[in-house]
């Protein structure tokens, strides 16, 4: 049997694809998912950009797609689907909510190929990757003022209650104690607040005061709270 002839058997015993279509398919799909990957990668501005994430929103596209194509309008396959997949199991959690929205973007420019709604897919990956990339450089919803947390150490012993509320009243337009805890088997307190810093605030001078508070112990600040788990 040579392979014309075993194109032509397996197109039909398929009947409701061909080859140009599976090819088609496979290949926009690709190529759209690449323009939201490379939309994802310059819009994309906290401190743990993943490659592998990039990697997975191609190949869940394709993947995708080509469910859609097995699928078809068989309702007995669809139902088939659900059970095989139903036992897959996710353990990594996304660690911005963006990502997720990024996920669903590639899955439905997936499904718009594999029901071959080629123009849908098209147009729409282009749309929505200029909306996204708009609102990036817009900075669309930023607020004006920073939010950030603070860790403070102290002595286990020591009074924290209002030791440090006059440095902050100087430094930070708010604050507020969202965790505490002891460390070093108890000998310290760990004190963790968030905070908006004001714009005309020295951080060094704080630093220092605060550092002189809590008898020179460990002072961090972190910016980017939506992206640290405390």
């Amino acid at each position: 049997m040579d392979i014309t002839t075993l194109i032509e058997t397996l197109q039909n015993t398929t009947e409701t694809f061909t080859v140009a279509d599976i090819l088609l398919t496979t290949v926009l799909s690709f190529a759209l998912s690449l323009v939201i990957g490379y939309v994802y990668q310059i819009t994309y501005r906290g401190s743990s950009y993943s490659q592998a994430y990039v990697h997975t929103l191609v190949i869940m596209s394709m993947v995708v797609a080509v469910i859609m194509l097995i699928i078809g309008s068989n309702i007995a396959r669809a139902f088939s689907l659900v059970g095989a997949l139903s036992i897959i199991r996710f353990r990594n959690a996304m660690k911005e909510t963006r990502d997720v929205g990024f996920i669903f973007f590639a899955m439905a420019i997936g499904m718009a190929c594999g029901s071959r709604f080629y123009l849908v897919g098209i147009v729409s990956t282009f749309v929505i990757s200029a909306l996204i990339w708009g609102m990036s450089i817009l900075n669309l919803f930023e607020r004006d003022t920073l939010e950030q947390l603070i860790k403070i150490r102290l002595p286990g012993d020591m009074r924290h209650e209002s030791l440090f509320a006059e440095t902050f009243d100087r430094y930070f337009n708010r604050y507020d104690l969202i965790a505490m805890e002891t460390v070093q088997a108890g000998t310290l307190t760990e004190l963790v607040y968030s905070v908006q810093l004001k714009k005309s605030a020295d951080v060094q001078n704080m630093f220092e005061e605060i550092r002189q508070l809590n008898n020179n112990n460990k002072v961090v600040m972190i910016t980017g709270r939506q992206e640290i788990d405390l």
